[in-house]
């Protein structure tokens, strides 16, 4: 960040992110290249962000496990389109002890191996399934260009895995999930998502299907926010995840694997963010409100900031995060502006003259300020926090639908991901070559095949590409 301040976003939106991110103090950059420190104003963001999720996992069945980081370099090789899809990110452990390791270990870029080297030893009947488990964790990724929160070497996130009786069971936990996500984002992050498949170019490695919740950002990118595959037997196959079926039988388990990341968080400073900086929704907000108490003079003090506290224990036990800035040598406007920095949705301003009218000044981080009864303040805080949350909702979802374009042609196609780009949704005769030349001419890629809510009303008819029949409609758009 300059001395000057936030690079616009209109100026340049890579650098007003990291600008964002410094001046929120969200996360540094880690002597291990690749790799950040997350602050803990970031990390408290993604601890509300675990809790909500967590909460819904439970509440759907799954339970909390923790497995090994380290994985013997053997288990990838066992399933072999895995392995090559993860191949060139996994960092290897060579030596340990003082010696060389007779095999090498990797650093799990992802848990299926180890895990299923357990389930093989768990599940023997079909009375031991489904199995629906839960991990949150860190992984590593050799990545090449790495972004702070975004794509870095390693991060932080869960992962589900379960293992069911039926295909059909293991498809709608796949969709289940997908559901789950959908709604925490929408809810909590409030970033509204589109859903759908990926193509078996973009699908997890080892996967049969991906679905998956993609996010337009403000400078019109999309951003994969989460994922859910459903992974056939392809797994249990590779560690011999075999069980008694209830006819007496002997099958492999059918089963899922699901998974969100510290790069929501990115998500979230892309998707609500301004010039001033982060705009956080109230619901993963850190703090929700502060209080900055206003006084001249030691003997206008005492009582400003006592009546602050008094506002703040009231507030707490009305469920708001809220605290109160007694910080001495700044004045009031700098610390309005590195709250307002940080996204507090709430500022609440309180001096003798609001305590002589009983009141209190509330300024909005998304815009608006004007007087709140003390009486009674914290159901109309609480109220407040909800309007918030609401609207930052509605906006994302309209800007997302104003950037979104229907039935396009070929050329329509080039110039609008080469120009303002947005979601351009379009028919797909199913052809990865198509695919791969829309990729190679705009850098766009299918970020979806959408779940019919989405769909336009008529259905494409020709390939936006080849003009040969339409099997399917795409949506497309360069992204992160």
């Amino acid at each position: 960040m300059s001395e000057k301040g936030i690079t616009t976003r209109a100026a340049d939106f890579a650098a007003w992110y990291n600008d964002v991110i410094m001046r929120a103090q969200l996360a540094d950059y880690s002597p291990v290249r690749g790799c950040m420190v997350i602050r803990p104003w970031g990390y408290r963001i993604w601890e509300l962000m675990q809790g909500a999720l967590d909460e819904m996992f439970k509440a759907t069945g799954h339970e909390n496990a923790s497995f090994p980081l380290l994985i013997p370099q053997s288990f990838l090789a066992r399933e072999a389109e895995h392995v090559e899809g993860f191949a060139p990110e996994t960092a290897v452990v060579t030596h340990a002890g003082g010696k060389e390791l007779e095999e090498p270990l990797v650093i799990r870029p992802t848990s299926e191996t180890i895990i299923y080297a357990m389930l093989a030893k768990w599940v023997q009947s079909y009375r031991d399934l489904p199995v629906l488990l839960n991990q949150w964790c860190n992984v590593v990724r050799w990545e090449l260009r790495t972004r702070l929160f975004l794509r870095t070497t390693e991060f932080l996130w869960q992962e589900g895995h379960t293992a069911h009786a039926t295909a059909d069971e293991a498809e709608a936990e796949a969709r289940r999930m997908l559901g789950v996500y959908r709604e925490f984002m929408e809810r909590w992050m409030a970033l509204p998502v589109i859903t759908g498949l990926k193509t078996d170019s973009e699908k997890f490695a080892g996967a049969v299907r991906t679905y998956a919740c993609e996010g337009l950002m403000q400078d019109n990118k999309g951003l994969q926010c989460g994922t859910s595959h459903f992974l056939g037997q392809n797994f249990a196959r590779a560690f011999e995840v075999q069980f008694q079926t209830a006819t007496g039988g002997m099958d492999f388990v059918w089963s899922t694997s699901w998974g969100v990341s510290t790069r929501m968080v990115g998500g979230l400073i892309m998707a609500h963010g301004d010039d001033v900086g982060l705009v956080c929704p109230p619901r993963l907000a850190p703090l929700q409100a502060i209080i900055v108490p206003i006084w001249k003079g030691e003997a206008e003090r005492g009582g400003v900031v006592e009546a602050a506290t008094r506002v703040r224990d009231e507030l707490r036990r009305a469920g708001v995060r809220v605290d109160v800035d007694v910080r001495e040598g700044m004045k009031p406007g700098a610390k309005y502006y590195e709250w307002e920095g940080r996204g507090v949705p709430i500022r609440l301003e309180l001096g003798p003259r609001d305590l002589a009218q009983g009141q209190v000044m509330a300024a909005r981080r998304t815009g608006g300020k004007g007087p709140l009864p003390l009486d009674g303040l914290g159901p109309r805080i609480a109220q407040m926090l909800d309007e918030i949350q609401d609207a930052l909702f509605t906006a994302a979802k309209e800007r997302r639908e104003a950037n979104s374009v229907r039935g396009v042609t070929r050329d329509e196609l080039i110039a609008r991901v080469e120009g303002p780009g947005g979601f351009v949704y379009g028919g797909f005769c199913g052809d990865p070559a198509c695919e791969q030349a829309i990729k190679e001419r705009t850098k766009a890629t299918v970020r979806v095949l959408p779940d019919a809510e989405f769909r336009s009303p008529e259905a494409p008819a020709r390939c936006v590409w080849c003009d040969r029949p339409a099997r399917l409609e795409a949506v497309w758009a360069r992204a992160y």
